[in-house]
């Protein structure tokens, strides 16, 4: 006798964060585990019109629907309370707006990962009854983390730092699972070395800054190269490979030329690395933000590094991160206040003087790092949801 199998019904699940790449990546990274452990599940992403998802998702073509909706703003003085008002008079409208979304599509679950852009879903599927999941990228848990905690079915940390700044009573729902990064594959130093144009018997300093470079971080290099560099390289020994951003590569490259005469041999200089798994395979050592999502990369690859925090990130929590990783041995803080070129050298000979230090924040780094994070999330979130639906036999002649 033959079966037939009808194919099990749709599971809709929504992702909803943004505002900035450290909350959509993630949303996108575990749509797609999900996915690929739970084929029936359908994702719908949930966004600001003004954040990057706005670009993002059409281009990937991702079902999607982005509200007008903004972040509190911080602090007091003129024009706090109307600006107060304006914020939530846009979250409340954006709620009224998902309330058809959310009943036509009728999610099973939903995932917050954070930023303004979040918390709208979240609020919306708290009040109907649908579980609600939160994945928190920093150590130092947002307000839409905060505001969800309670009610979250789980929350999942990259830092275990963050749950002592989560309500004692959400405490209980907390899993520390880290961030979801692509998994690091094995690298041929010597071949990606040799295609750098780079000596494979020399460590490497990787300087990125994000996808749009980092400006702070371009003069902190330059600095460092118009008073330290030498003819072989930087201070410790280290060679350069230095991602400036796509709008800073043409003035950095000028800038280096005047100063030294020419683009050293030892010196990489590129305005973005589409080869990121290639140039964190070779690097010894990063100088970069400290951003959720970068760092989890080098704790994944197991690169130390030297975190300098944007200022300007929402609660200061490139901060916490960088605290928090370097208290575990796998990085050195150092405030953009204190971003100078005699800084950065004193750094950089200090590590190359002392490789076993180097090895020793190299294996902090690993101990941290989490690299099956989106696998295991994806197994946890499909634990949450209905079973498939049950395929039934169909008796032999029937159509």
């Amino acid at each position: 006798m033959s079966e037939m199998l009808r194919a099990p019904e749709p599971v809709s699940v929504f992702f909803s964060g943004g505002g900035t790449g450290g909350h959509l990546y993630p949303a996108l990274a575990l749509a797609a585990a999900l996915t690929e452990a739970r084929p029936d599940v359908v994702p719908f992403f949930v966004g600001a019109s003004r954040g990057l998802e706005a670009r993002v998702l059409p281009a990937r073509s991702q079902p999607h629907l982005l509200l007008d909706v903004e972040g509190f703003r911080r602090g007091g003085g003129a024009g706090a309370l109307g600006s107060h008002l304006r914020t939530f008079t846009k979250l409340v409208r954006g709620m009224v707006a998902l309330v058809r979304v959310f009943l036509a599509r009728r999610p099973s679950l939903v995932v917050v990962t954070g930023g303004y852009a979040g918390a709208p879903s979240g609020i919306l599927a708290l009040a109907l009854g649908i579980p609600v999941v939160i994945q928190e990228q920093n150590a130092a848990p947002g307000i839409t983390t905060r505001l969800l905690a309670l009610g979250a079915r789980r929350i999942y940390l990259a830092f275990p730092e963050a749950v002592a700044r989560l309500p004692r009573r959400a405490r209980r729902s907390v899993v520390a699972e880290g961030n979801p990064v692509i998994p690091p594959v094995p690298v041929d130093r010597g071949a990606s070395m040799a295609e750098w144009a780079l000596d494979p018997a020399r460590p490497v300093l990787l300087v990125v800054g994000g996808s749009q470079g980092s400006l702070a971080l371009n003069r902190g290099v330059l600095a460092l190269l118009a008073d330290h560099a030498g003819a072989e390289g930087l201070p410790g020994g280290f060679q350069l490979l230095w991602a400036t951003g796509p709008a800073h590569e043409d003035t950095v490259r000028e800038t280096v030329t005047a100063r030294l005469g020419a683009i050293p041999r030892w010196m990489q200089i590129r305005g973005y690395v589409d080869e990121m798994d290639r140039a964190l395979g070779v690097a010894d050592l990063a100088l970069s933000r400290a951003g959720a999502m970068g760092t989890s990369e080098f704790q994944a690859w197991g690169v130390p590094a030297i975190l300098v925090p944007l200022p300007s990130a929402a609660a200061d929590h490139q901060t916490e991160n960088a605290r928090a990783l370097e208290a575990a041995g796998a990085a050195v803080l150092l405030p953009e206040s204190r971003l100078t070129g005699s800084a950065l050298a004193d750094l950089l000979q200090r590590l190359g003087d002392t490789p076993q230090k180097l090895r020793a924040m190299a294996d902090a780094a690993r101990r941290r790092g989490q690299p099956d994070a989106a696998t295991r999330l994806a197994k946890s979130l499909a634990n949450l949801l209905p079973p498939p639906f049950p395929r039934p036999r169909v008796a032999e002649g029937t159509p």
